[in-house]
């Protein structure tokens, strides 16, 4: 198994796992966190008191790799400040409210134990581009580091947990909220939204029940939110009668929702749900990538209001929000971006929409999802090299030529009127092809699931 690069940074196993080696060692992590110094040098100019934020999930590596990021990046000129353990959206706060000149997270979001990761931002507290990405991987690569060592010293006194729980706060209305007295499970699967998340739904005068809130513990399941790991948390929502459920990935910037009846409802409807309340507060354009279903679109032209489609990936959603206005945006994995707080995915923004949703409303979990049209999502996946996925991308392309085409990351097709589309695209850390389909029903799924594989000889 290789290292996997994005745009967001790096991601590899800092354990055995079966047959595959170690692939991010102290060393790789301390050269990161030089490369990520001398890139910002070289390329912002930036001064002798610049410094970095930094923060991670609760992994029991994770304070191991962040001192070695450290080390490197206080050896090539940069002070960081440690934040122990904290979100990625609430190390994305700190960035822009210290004035540091970037931030690492050291996550592997959704990934098991076993793994752990390095994630980027830049001075704006996001995600850095494909292409600045590409060239601090060009400086990793090189190896070329000057030696220009500073203490590592700084720290902080405001509370950034305080700091992003006000934040959110303010883009709901926390009496409407607080008179419903919800009540809420939250399972933070011992990851680094604990904290935070408990600040939260308590400020807004919920009655909680905490499922795996000690991010000292290994994780309670499998961490990424999606309903085969939740049995625990929809148990729980039935057993104490609870208004709703909510579930956070380690690093907290992504969000699953259980309703009342302690069903899951699948990962997509959070950004439909939340994007209803935005449209209905404080109506605008919204963003999302074009793997994310139709549903958006749906609860969007109920208000008046349109989606721009961006590539997939974190970065290209905010790119895309930031060029049109928008006033909300995410992907279908549960991960929502509401610009008023910070511009990466945020599961207490999530956690907040919903609950204003509801209370705005007088409305429950289930009601709210009623309203919007069911569709069959289904995927799969191809090992392939990126010829035959280039192969396969142009045929889909010429085979749909007369259909409405969005081709800026691999392909989608839509047929709108008949409510489905297809996405086929290459990951961006795999070597794999990702073929997605949505359609009004499971018969239509399936046939032009199965008209697709046939094109791409999947």
């Amino acid at each position: 198994m290789t290292l996997i690069k994005s745009v967001s940074g790096v991601r590899g196993l800092v354990k055995p796992d079966g047959d595959q080696p170690v692939t991010l060692t102290d060393d790789l992590a301390r050269d990161f966190g030089r490369a990520y110094a001398t890139y910002l040098k070289r390329s912002k100019s930036v001064g002798a008191d610049a410094f970095l934020v930094a923060g991670r999930d609760g992994r029991m590596t994770g304070q191991r790799i962040l001192d070695a990021f450290r080390a490197g990046a206080a050896s090539s000129g940069i002070d960081v400040i440690d934040l122990g353990i904290m979100t990625t959206p609430g190390v994305a706060m700190m960035v822009r409210e210290l004035g540091a000149v970037g931030g690492i997270v050291v996550t592997a979001s959704h990934n098991p134990g076993q793994w752990n990761g390095l994630k980027l931002m830049t001075a704006d507290g996001q995600a850095p581009r494909a292409v600045e990405a590409e060239k601090i991987f060009a400086v990793l690569d090189a190896g070329d580091f000057p030696d220009s060592p500073v203490a590592n010293g700084k720290t902080v006194d405001v509370d950034p947990h305080e700091h992003h729980v006000s934040a959110v706060l303010e883009i709901v209305d926390v009496a409407a909220i607080r008179s419903r007295g919800f009540r809420v499970v939250l399972d933070s699967i011992n990851g680094a939204g604990a904290t935070a998340g408990r600040m939260l739904l308590e400020s807004l005068g919920c009655a909680v029940t905490y499922l795996n809130a000690n991010p000292a513990d290994d994780f309670a399941h499998m961490p990424e939110p999606v309903g085969e790991n939740l049995g625990q948390l929809c148990e729980a929502v039935s057993k104490h009668g609870a208004d709703v459920g909510f579930a956070q990935d380690p690093d907290a910037d992504r969000l699953a929702i259980v309703d009342e009846g302690g069903r899951f409802i699948g990962e997509e409807y959070t950004l439909a749900l939340c994007a209803r309340r935005v449209f209905e507060t404080t109506p605008g354009p919204a963003a999302a990538n074009l793997s994310t279903s139709r549903m958006i679109d749906d609860v969007a032209a109920a208000s008046g209001c349109v989606v721009h489609r961006s590539a997939v990936g974190e970065a290209n959603v905010v790119e895309v929000m930031q060029q049109r206005g928008c006033v909300i945006g995410g992907e279908g994995n549960g991960g929502i971006i509401d610009p008023r707080v910070v511009h990466v995915r945020d599961s207490l923004v999530g956690m907040a929409l919903v609950l204003d949703l509801l209370a705005g409303n007088g409305s429950t979990v289930a009601s709210e999802v009623g309203r919007i049209t069911r569709y069959t999502m289904l995927k799969e996946k191809v090992t392939c090299d990126r010829e035959r996925i280039a192969a396969a991308v142009e045929a889909v392309r010429e085979h749909y030529a007369d259909e409405q085409i969005n081709d800026i990351d691999g392909v989608r097709v839509d047929w709108p009127g008949e409510k489905k589309w297809v996405h086929v695209r290459g990951s961006n850390t795999e070597p794999i092809m990702r073929v997605i389909v949505e359609a009004a029903d499971a018969e239509a799924g399936e046939s032009l699931m199965a008209e697709v594989r046939g094109i791409v000889g999947g």
